[in-house]
């Protein structure tokens, strides 16, 4: 299968082109020949030196990822970006990213992960930017703790050294939870407006503790990189489906 085939389907599938006016990210095929013939596919969540060298020893001619090179544009390539592209251009290796794409798909987006992980009913898109949603909002199987549910993430999220952080604000009964993946706690008034019980997210600002207190929500910080793993996950499976072989590189940052 031919490079440009491959994230043709990918940008369709992730309605890539509805975030392009709203995310930073140069979603799609950052780098290499869009004719390139294809046989292996990587998957990390950041196109940083290690991921893409373990790419390359994988033999891969295409790396995905959820954290690209391109935010804005590239004025220069120097110093980091030249080491990034460099390695990505002496193996070979083609480069795909889908950033808020892959946040806010329904069914392989990472919030649906987190979702899965919390086994959420009544599913539907929440963390609206520009007319597009980049998280998902659902209802726990039966009322729990803040606690209970900050255990379930510890258990099953990738997160180093296993912690998650609660900011603990909310009912003393969890049912209704909204998720935004990453850095997700620009959306704590959505969440607050829509009746939900708690945010889960990645990481948090400082600005997010007296907020949350003060609008009666818990806030559950499960790590950025952790919370962000299930997309590019689910975009493996999608591929392997087409016929190719694939590989998912895992590079934890504890963060």
């Amino acid at each position: 299968m031919e490079c440009q085939e491959l994230t043709a389907r990918l940008d369709d599938e992730l309605a890539t082109a509805a975030y392009a006016e709203i995310d930073a990210s140069a979603n799609g095929l950052q780098v290499g020949p869009a004719d390139k013939t294809l046989s292996r596919v990587a998957f990390a969540v950041d196109a940083a030196v290690e991921p893409i060298a373990r790419a390359a020893d994988a033999g891969a001619d295409l790396l995905v990822t959820h954290h690209g090179l391109s935010w804005g544009g590239i004025e220069r390539v120097t110093g980091r970006q030249y080491e990034r592209i460099a390695h990505l251009i002496e193996n070979e290796l083609a480069l795909y990213v889908s950033h808020l794409p892959l946040d806010g798909h329904q069914e392989l987006g990472n919030a649906a992960g987190v979702a899965d992980v919390l086994g959420l009913e009544n599913r539907r898109p929440f963390g609206e930017l520009g007319g597009q949603h980049v998280g998902q909002r659902g209802l726990m199987q039966a009322p729990t703790t803040v606690d209970e549910l900050q255990e379930t993430l510890e258990r099953s999220l990738a997160t180093g050294d296993g912690s998650v952080r609660t900011l603990a604000f909310g009912p003393d009964e969890v049912r209704d939870v909204a998720i935004v993946t990453g850095s997700g706690v620009d959306w704590l008034d959505e969440a607050t407006a829509r009746g939900a019980d708690v945010l889960v997210t990645g990481e948090g600002k400082q600005n997010v503790y007296h907020e949350a207190r003060e609008a009666g929500i818990h806030v559950v910080l499960a790590g950025h990189y952790a919370t962000e793993t299930f997309g590019i996950e689910s975009l493996a499976g999608v591929v392997a489906r087409l016929g190719l072989e694939t590989t998912v590189i895992d590079c934890p940052t504890g963060l």
